[in-house]
């Protein structure tokens, strides 16, 4: 996979574009980058246009010295999304892409087609989950990255998994991340609102995705919302990485998705 770089308002963004057809933007999750995608966006390029950019102080983009919201990472994407001359797509965000992709549809949904959570959650941060936030931001300051990463990456995968390989692999994406990055997005996470409210009134397709093995979001924070524009899907034996844990399951999904959006 090719690396781009874009001069943005707020930063210097690196994405990967490669396919032909309708575009669809691959959002990763919180210390990863568009290598999380990296067994999914061979196949999904034989038949789409697939833009998966790192998120800003993750990968190789900057770190912007605003303010950190869920909304900023979101006119990150509108002005990528800008720069490339494209007017609406398809959006699928992982975790902390989830919750971008929800702000994404709830100030720019004209520029949607649809849009997908894949391991993430419209509800807000709970008591407990914000405190989180805060002792992970301590112990990035204390400890550094890398400690943080090997703490955090097991996690996502499925208890007992056989895929020491691909840990091993999310834990080489994530001793990446700045640790700027990572507060920024920490912080970000910690604030954001309920947005429950936006998957129930989507006037285009919805797919939510949950693994039923998660040990960071359960399926039932993933389905939150039912209703006919919505699809749910369960993926067997998978945690919060089903696009290394479930690929080929993950891809057929994706697939059938992006026919309902034409």
């Amino acid at each position: 996979m090719k690396l781009k770089t874009a001069n943005l308002r707020s930063v210097k963004m690196s994405y990967i574009d490669e396919g032909k057809g309708d575009p669809m933007v691959l959002l990763h999750g919180f210390c990863g980058s568009h290598q999380y995608w990296e067994e999914v966006i061979p196949e999904l390029v034989k038949d789409y246009r697939v833009i998966a950019p790192d998120l800003r102080g993750h990968g190789k983009s900057s770190i912007s010295e605003s303010a950190c919201a869920v909304e900023d990472l979101s006119e990150d994407i509108k002005d990528l999304l800008q720069h490339l001359g494209l007017e609406k797509v398809t959006m699928f965000g992982h975790s902390l892409g989830g919750y971008i992709t929800l702000a994404f549809a709830d100030h720019q949904s004209n520029r949607l087609n649809g849009f997908s959570l894949i391991h993430s959650t419209a509800f807000p941060d709970d008591e407990a989950g914000r405190k989180g936030r805060d002792e992970k931001i301590a112990q990035i300051k204390e400890v550094g990255m890398d400690g943080v990463i090997d703490q955090l990456v097991p996690k996502l995968f499925a208890a007992g998994t056989q895929q020491k390989s691909r840990i091993n692999r999310a834990k080489d994406i994530g001793y990446d991340t700045p640790a700027e990055g990572a507060i920024c997005a920490l912080v970000a996470m910690k604030n954001r609102p309920n947005r429950n409210d936006v998957i129930q009134s989507a006037k285009m397709p919805v797919l939510l995705v949950a693994g039923d093995s998660d040990q960071v979001i359960p399926s039932e924070k993933t389905f939150s919302v039912s209703g006919e524009m919505i699809t749910q899907i369960l993926l067997k034996e998978t945690g919060h990485m089903g696009m290394y844990e479930s690929p080929h399951e993950l891809i057929k999904e994706i697939k059938s998705f992006m026919k309902k959006v034409k």
